[in-house]
């Protein structure tokens, strides 16, 4: 295993970006692959081998990183896609359960399929455990709000929803590369991975419990979800993957050079030590502006409607997001104490 330092220093240091849950920083390792693809591209080398290459090394880098084996992991391009895997996979008029504020692409996809009797009922996040009755066929949820940071209480939802016989679908979008994510846990999760993973955007990732294969809709099946990609070209005859891979999502190939060299470098890592930075650089802001500690790396703070504060902190060098009536700011592993001190003093001497 690779040290947290040997993380951090695989990126260009970039004073007062506090916006990781909007956008990741690409490591340079990422950004260097990307050139070259780009110079082979416009060369006319450009081998689809190599990008398939990549796919496969980040779907395992993924893997190791969520704690499951390959092939439980399908790729695919955004969240919502991946999420309306599952939710056009539901029968008529069934039951989902979801969170008050929680990211669209997480909830659109279900409402999507109002006209089919498919309902959504809101809770919430606190009273998500509490709220999944009999009748609910999904929960679906973010394992860490995007408005602010709060992280779901996994077992109990957990512990409620297999006793009830309801599936899980959690967003580990705002969790996985700051948070140890055990995608065992779930039944489904789906992770957009350039925020907290610092990969391209256009790269995302589902995983399925092998036992629910059958229960899921490949609604994006193509050549590339094919057993053999290479021979799944052309119809009419349709043999698709025995595993996840049987949702792939043909990829992006640029996206995917750079996905592959951010990726290795979070799974190489230990994932409570990158915990345990982050959260104590977001709780070492709350302390300075006289708050609690948080337990996330997610740090909101109220603002008015004209946003003063993101205004403020941005004009004394400070990026951080307007999200929710609120300014966002999110601590990761390229950021150090010069810049949870420069928020700090930036939003107590205004």
């Amino acid at each position: 295993m690779e040290t947290l330092d040997t993380l951090r220093a695989a990126f260009s240091p970039v004073p007062g970006y506090l916006d990781a849950a909007t956008c990741g920083l690409p490591a340079r390792a990422t950004a260097d692959a990307m050139h070259t693809a780009l110079d082979t591209w416009q060369a006319g080398k450009a081998d689809l081998a190599v990008y398939d290459e990549a796919v496969a090394a980040s779907r395992a880098a993924y893997a190791r990183l969520v704690g499951v084996d390959p092939s439980w992991v399908a790729v695919g391009s955004q969240a919502s896609v991946l999420f309306g895997v599952v939710a056009a996979s539901l029968p008529d008029g069934a039951e989902v359960l979801t969170v008050d504020g929680d990211f669209a692409s997480v909830v659109f996809p279900f409402l999507a399929h109002a006209d089919r009797g498919v309902t959504v009922r809101t809770v919430p996040l606190e009273s998500l455990a509490d709220a999944i009755r009999p009748s609910t066929d999904v929960v679906a949820f973010s394992l860490v709000q995007s408005v602010d940071g709060r992280v779901a209480d996994v077992e109990a939802v957990g512990r409620v929803a297999a006793a009830s016989g309801a599936l899980t679908v959690c967003d580990v979008t705002q969790a996985a590369g700051w948070l140890p994510v055990d995608a065992a846990l779930f039944d489904v999760t789906v992770c957009a991975s350039y925020k907290w993973l610092s990969a391209p955007r256009g790269t995302a990732f589902l995983t399925v419990r092998p036992e629910l294969l059958d229960r899921l809709r490949p609604t994006s099946a193509g050549w590339y979800a094919g057993e053999e990609i290479w021979s799944s070209v052309y119809g009419p005859s349709m043999a698709l993957a025995r595993d996840a891979r049987r949702f792939d999502v043909s990829p992006a190939w640029l996206c995917w050079v750079g996905a592959v060299p951010a990726l290795e470098l979070f799974a190489a890592v230990p994932r409570d030590a990158v915990h345990r930075y982050t959260v104590g650089l977001a709780d070492a802001f709350r302390a300075g502006v006289g708050l609690p500690p948080g337990g996330s790396a997610i740090v909101r703070l109220p603002d008015d409607a004209a946003g003063s504060r993101r205004t403020l902190l941005a004009a004394q060098g400070t990026r951080a997001a307007g999200r929710g009536g609120g300014v966002r700011l999110a601590f990761h592993v390229w950021n150090d104490a010069a810049d949870v001190e420069r928020a700090v003093a930036t939003l107590t001497l205004s």
